[in-house]
């Protein structure tokens, strides 16, 4: 990657998509091309050719997917299976039809069989049967694997995949209805501390164990790997650390300051058992994570309750 490469990022105002584009200014990237949903709906694939013909990007980031956590997924199984076949198939096509020299696709760790060992290595995709909640989802992003690897394979196209962990950040959905657990868990904390509320809800056994990957750690590796890798096979991005969510709920309940109690609902369901990355191929070429979770909690707690008391 050179300074002067042009450089789009697909889904730049979501938490994975500004993160990227922070972490290409910082280096000195500022020939960054970006459209809003509203400038370019990425599931219409004349309007995707008709931006890459015009734009003539050199190096892509295919940061944009329709997301949400275990509520979401399962119940808009058809939304989230659709859009995102579509945004990555136009993109990928689109990208292979005007010679990008580069592409990155992010995936998911809901990737992996359910049940695959743990920790998940990049060889176990297809192995086994996906989480059921997820599994739209998924098969979308397994998709966009078998893309970024198929146009490579036949046009010789320089296309690669990375699978995040959880992540959380900057820019996160603390929407709960749609959010993920750590985003929701901040949120929680926060409105029953203000409300003096004795007790919050928690959804299921709290017995699962989840990894979580700050979104500027991903922004960085991804970052990398622009710019060292060039291999067919997806790379896992993760830390390798896991904890359970009821190490979690605790964690976010003492950042918080919130003194109540937590409540199980033992009747939602918990979703993956365990879901912790294998990371050593990432850290055998070269990288590894800085931002521990306590740490990385701490400064986005910060920043959602300066948000919430200005009313954002």
């Amino acid at each position: 990657m050179n300074r002067t490469d042009k450089i789009y990022i697909a889904g730049h105002r979501g938490m994975v998509g500004s993160a990227i584009v922070r972490r290409l200014q910082k280096d000195g990237f500022t020939n960054i091309v970006t459209r809003t949903s509203k400038e370019l709906d990425l599931k219409e694939q004349s309007a995707v050719r008709d931006f890459f013909q015009g734009e003539k990007p050199d190096v892509v980031v295919l940061a944009a997917a329709k997301v949400g956590g275990i509520h979401a997924n399962n119940v808009y199984r058809a939304q989230f299976l659709y859009e995102n076949l579509m945004i990555e198939s136009n993109i990928i096509h689109s990208a292979y039809e005007n010679g990008v020299k580069k592409l990155l696709f992010l995936g998911s760790s809901c990737i992996y069989p359910k049940l695959a060992p743990q920790p998940l290595k990049e060889e176990s995709l297809l192995t086994g049967l996906l989480e059921q909640t997820n599994e739209p989802y998924a098969i979308a992003k397994i998709a966009g694997i078998k893309l970024a690897e198929s146009y490579r394979r036949q046009y010789g196209c320089n296309f690669i995949s990375a699978m995040p962990t959880n992540l959380y950040g900057p820019n996160d959905n603390y929407d709960l209805n749609n959010s993920h657990v750590l985003p929701a868990l901040i949120r929680k904390f926060h409105t029953a501390k203000l409300s003096a509320a004795s007790s919050v809800e928690v959804w299921g056994t709290g017995s699962p164990m989840r990894e979580f990957l700050h979104v500027d750690d991903l922004a960085d590796a991804c970052f990398f790997l622009l710019q060292n890798y060039d291999e067919e096979m997806f790379v896992n991005i993760g830390t390798g650390v896991d904890l359970t969510i009821k190490e979690l709920a605790e964690m976010i309940r003492e950042i918080v300051g919130y003194t109540g109690e937590l409540k199980w609902n033992t009747d939602k369901p918990d979703g993956t058992p365990r879901k912790l990355m294998d990371v050593s191929r990432l850290h055998n070429l070269g990288w590894k994570h800085r931002i521990g979770l306590r740490e990385g909690i701490t400064a986005v707690y910060a920043e959602f309750a300066k948000s919430e008391m200005a009313g954002v």
